[in-house]
């Protein structure tokens, strides 16, 4: 029987030995901790060089290699210069192997996992090879080296950063006095910094040992990429609130093995020294093992992933709620105010708000960050397409930085120019208008509000509803695709639009579909609209009038897609009678916090919500861009928002939500109207005129006759 043990610096309570079976060869396998002492290593390397067939040294790197140079540990290369008889090993080619594969195993089991994720490496010298594997998936990494090597209060943020620091950093550290760096208030400040950096990033890669002196703080719903994280490291994580643990540490016979002493271990077993060991040799043994990296969650399954939105004011009352310009807005002559509105057009993206507490029945979460562009609709208008995609390009820079996977464009910004097609080829992360949703929310907002108003004859078994509905802006991206949904579902559509052809060529594709439904066209919507039981206005009319509402028929449900609406609340008002809703609302799931964007707690527009249900699915990825939507993606959004969680919020007007009795109100006042419409039509008809009786004389015979 063979023996081999690992020699390590880290904790003697992780202690354990087994007998096996390995590559044909018995062995005795023993972990020995020394608690950091150094002369407690010497002193059992010179024991086991005597009788072990191969030494494992735990918690150190014989070397690394940082772009084009080596570095030499020097610690370790004086322990293994102990040993004379048997080969020592770290382990450091095998460790590099574990921590590459577990990170691609992770990001292809869990889907996309550290796309464009935060990530903070203790030492990035130390694990560069894992930090270029990284790199792959995200630019967001942040190096601690100048850190905990130097006492420097810096982070390096790039691998080219680190690249620079590696040419330099050794000989700094050789001369530093190790005093100064370790003095109180230097350590102290350096501790800040890292405590910060680590509260910040979303993934963590450390040594497991250097984990021991942060709590909750640092590590709740954080992912670790670490190695030999046996059950106790697993309670402890547990209790500080990790989310996620990747080790690529084997285990066998219930402990996992550091790759020291698995390379310890085939050293043993083949009876070669590690520079006789070949890249084919590892991968034969490994592949043998018949083990994979293990993905770890101590608190149950935990993911989070984030998005990023970007709004802009609608007009200039925007300008009232945003610090530090509210006071000065709050003042200003419309003159100051309608420079203040040109002037922000130019401004630079912000961070209007973060998103956090959204929560999938699913068990996914989702957080993100409202992107505020200062244009409003007329500024977006004056300029050039170009113009705005600048600035949508630098909000998608600043979601970038902030860790976000995917990005939404909300209001005017989706409708500029191509509707999102260049801003998604130039972005750096994949984008969406958020149409499909805002598609679908429009329609099941509208059906919804047909069936509450009790206005139309209800359906005998399985029969639909039926009634006549009318899309205004039948062309556009979001009024085209209410039209495909509606000829499924409505008895009549009417599909209005001053785009002629277009809506030629929409009505054939239309009845390709759907070859059995009745479909009508019209430039102008005034010219059948008195007989609309729904109404879809999706228009990009930018506060120009589309429709008479005064027309419309007492009892109607309007559905306002546009932004800016339509219908402004001067025009709803004249028709109390008729139900004008603003569509596209959803309720998020969990428990949302995020600041005031004119709609109830946990409400988002169906643009914001789409992003936010990609997000939660994992769908990286351009999923509406152009001005062409396809409804199976409409179906598709819709379905998937169901599966996590979302409903159809209660339905709103332009002063803010409907209650029931708010509808039964407007249905009592369309039963009126109706009524006295029915009154006002018999009362116009002429009466008849009476019929007059013809009394036909019989002659009476008499007695002259």
């Amino acid at each position: 029987m063979k023996h081999v043990v690992s020699i390590s610096l880290g904790s003697s309570s992780q202690d354990f030995d087994f007998i096996t079976e390995f590559l044909g060869e018995k062995l005795h396998v023993r972990r020995v901790g020394t608690n950091g002492s150094t002369p407690a290593a010497v002193k059992l390397i010179k024991q086991w060089d005597k009788k072990a067939a191969a030494i494992g040294l735990g918690v150190l790197k014989d070397s690394y290699k940082v772009g084009s140079r080596r570095f030499i540990e020097k610690d370790s290369a004086r322990l293994k210069a102990v040993a004379t008889q048997v080969p020592v090993t770290t382990g450091g080619r095998l460790g590099d192997i574990f921590q590459e594969w577990a990170v691609r195993h992770a990001q292809t089991q869990l889907g996309s996992f550290f796309n464009n994720a935060r990530v903070l490496f203790f030492s990035g010298m130390t694990d560069y090879k894992l930090a270029l594997s990284i790199a792959e998936y995200t630019p967001n990494l942040q190096f601690a080296d100048p850190l905990l090597q130097l006492g420097v209060p810096k982070l390096l943020g790039s691998v080219d950063a680190l690249n620079l620091y590696s040419n330099g950093a050794h000989y700094v550290k050789n001369w530093t006095l190790p005093a100064a760096m370790a003095s109180g208030p230097v350590k102290e400040w350096t501790r800040f910094v890292l405590r910060k950096a680590m509260q910040k990033a979303t993934v963590i890669v450390a040594p497991v040992h250097e984990l021991d002196d942060f709590g909750l703080e640092e590590l709740a719903g954080k992912t670790v990429i670490t190695a030999t994280v046996n059950d106790e490291r697993i309670a402890q994580m547990r209790d500080k609130g990790v989310a996620t643990i990747i080790d690529g540490s084997p285990v066998m016979h219930g402990h996992v093995l550091g790759a020291n002493l698995l390379d310890a271990m085939i050293m043993a077993a083949t009876g070669k020294r590690g520079i006789d060991l070949l890249e084919d040799d590892y991968l034969e043994i490994i592949a043998g093992l018949s083990s994979e990296p293990r993905i770890i969650h101590p608190n149950g399954f935990h993911r989070v992933n984030r998005f990023a939105f970007v709004i802009h004011p609608l007009s200039q009352e925007y300008f009232k709620k945003v610090k530090p310009i509210e006071m000065l807005s709050q003042v200003s002559p419309p003159v100051l105010m309608n420079t203040l509105e040109k002037a922000m057009a130019y401004a630079p993206p912000f961070v209007y708000s973060r998103v956090t507490g959204i929560k999938s029945p699913t068990g996914v979460e989702a957080e993100g960050w409202l992107i505020s562009v200062g244009g409003t609709p007329r500024e977006i208008m004056r300029h050039s397409p170009e113009f705005t995609y600048r600035r949508l390009l630098d909000a998608a820079a600043m979601a970038k930085r902030l860790g976000a996977q995917i990005m939404g464009l909300g209001a005017f910004t989706k409708v500029v120019g191509d509707a999102g097609l260049t801003v998604a080829k130039r972005a750096p992360l994949p984008i969406t208008t958020g149409n499909s949703y805002s598609a679908s929310g429009a329609l099941w907002a509208a059906h919804d509000a047909l069936l509450r108003m009790r206005l139309l004859p209800a359906p005998k078994g399985k029969q639909r509803v039926k009634f006549k509905a009318m899309v205004v802006g039948a062309t556009g991206a979001i009024g085209s695709v209410c039209a495909r949904l509606l000829a499924k579902a409505a008895e009549e559509v009417y599909m209005v639009s001053p785009e002629t052809a277009k809506l030629l060529a929409l009505k054939e594709s239309i009845l390709l579909e759907t070859p059995d439904a009745k479909v009508f066209l019209s430039a102008r919507a005034d010219k059948d609209i008195a007989e609309m039981d729904m109404i879809v206005t999706a228009t990009s009319g930018a506060g120009k009038k589309v429709l008479d509402i005064m027309r419309v028929k007492p009892g109607c449900v309007i559905t306002d897609v546009a932004r800016p609406l339509d219908l402004p609340a001067s025009e709803v008002a004249k028709r109390p009678d008729v139900l004008v809703i603003e569509s596209g609302e959803i309720l998020l799931p969990g428990d949302v916090q995020m600041k005031n964007i004119g709609l109830p707690k946990g409400v988002a527009y169906a643009c914001l919500a789409e992003t936010i249900v990609l997000a939660l699915e994992g769908r990286f990825e351009n999923f509406t861009v152009g001005r062409a939507i396809e409804w199976e993606k409409v179906r598709e959004i819709y379905q998937l928002g169901l599966k996590h969680g979302m409903k159809l919020a209660a339905i709103s007007g332009v002063n803010g939500p409907f209650s029931d009795s708010d509808i039964e109100h407007v249905r009592t006042l369309a039963l009126a109207a109706r009524a006295k419409t029915a009154l006002a039509a018999v009362a116009a008809k002429p009466m008849p005129k009476p019929k007059t009786k013809v009394v036909k004389r019989r002659a009476v015979a008499t007695a002259k006759d």
